[in-house]
């Protein structure tokens, strides 16, 4: 398959916001990693606006999987924490990744690493509720995700699944103000939220 829009023909809540990480994307940028890449459709999305995209999970059978999806994208078999890149990339993106890693703060540590200077990391992650707003909102998702599904359908993925997160998103929000300054943190509906770094220019 060439570069394709696999958002188009299958739903769930990772590709649902597939558009928020693209548009995280950097006017003048023209390399990305996609971290947990699984199933490789945030890969080939990325494809569709980069030239130069590279791609890691650690489970080989759900990667195998992942490399019919696109000719173009350098699909890698490994651990992103200890993976020999020997480059960083304009985009270091993530979806429902982050909280399969062993430790947070390492984690993000390592995505900023792994990001070139003016680059940006962009993740969906995944988190338990820990406050009144929490739940209100995990009630809302409850409420979308029922809606969605009977209009638009839903398709299971085939990656490993960790549930329930092992981090709150209170504290998922305190560790990525610790390790990356500025750092913008957003609640999302459907169980998600979003990461958005900006890694500061050289000079």
């Amino acid at each position: 398959m060439s570069r394709t829009d696999p958002a188009r023909r299958r739903r769930n809540h990772n590709i649902h916001y597939h558009q928020l990480i693209l548009d995280a994307i950097p006017s003048d940028a023209r390399t990305a990693l996609d971290v947990g890449t699984g199933d490789g459709l945030l890969a080939v999305d990325l494809f569709a606006r980069l030239d130069d995209v590279s791609a890691i999970d650690s489970d080989a059978a759900v990667l195998n999987r992942a490399r019919g999806e696109a000719e173009g994208v350098e699909w890698m078999c490994g651990d992103v924490t200890s993976y020999p890149f020997e480059r960083t990339f304009d985009v270091v993106a993530s979806v429902a990744t982050l909280h399969h890693l062993p430790d947070l703060r390492a984690g993000l540590q390592r995505l900023a690493e792994l990001t070139a200077p003016g680059g940006v990391v962009a993740v969906v992650g995944l988190a338990h509720s820990s406050r009144p707003t929490d739940y209100a909102l995990h009630l809302v998702g409850i409420l979308q995700h029922q809606w969605l599904s009977r209009r638009r359908g839903y398709w299971e993925h085939t990656a490993p699944i960790v549930l329930p997160p092992p981090h709150s998103y209170s504290e998922v929000r305190r560790c990525a103000r610790e390790q990356l300054p500025g750092a913008r943190f957003r609640r999302l509906a459907m169980f998600r939220y979003a990461l958005i770094w900006e890694k500061p220019s050289a000079g």
